[in-house]
């Protein structure tokens, strides 16, 4: 899978997960508790996080502000497949956090 598709399917995947957590308040509840049961769930497939720590907040209170502090980009080992992904054109300063959440959404 090259960057362009990993990205379009991570960006798929990704307006999946959240309209289904702005359908269904039971869903959003499962996601928060249990994200990789709720994954397998909404997507049919086993999910594999790769011994990651999936972290779910929900932010739809207008009355509060998330900060999300992405991974450095200077601190990501990556596979031969993302370095090669990254060659090929990621955007600047954005590499690290597309590919940190397609490792998430891609696969599923």
């Amino acid at each position: 899978m090259d960057f362009k598709q990993a990205k379009e399917n991570s960006e798929k995947n990704y307006n999946t997960l959240i309209n289904k957590c702005w359908e269904d308040e039971a869903f959003k509840q499962e996601l928060i508790d249990n994200p990789v049961q709720a994954i397998e769930k909404l997507s049919g497939k086993p999910f594999d996080t790769k011994g990651k720590k999936i972290l779910v907040t929900d932010q739809t209170n207008s009355d509060t502000i998330h900060i999300n502090i992405p991974v450095n980009p200077n601190d990501l080992e990556l596979t031969e497949e993302q370095l090669e992904a990254v060659a090929g054109g990621g955007r600047d300063g954005m590499v690290g956090v597309e590919i940190t959440w397609s490792l998430i959404c891609v696969l599923w």
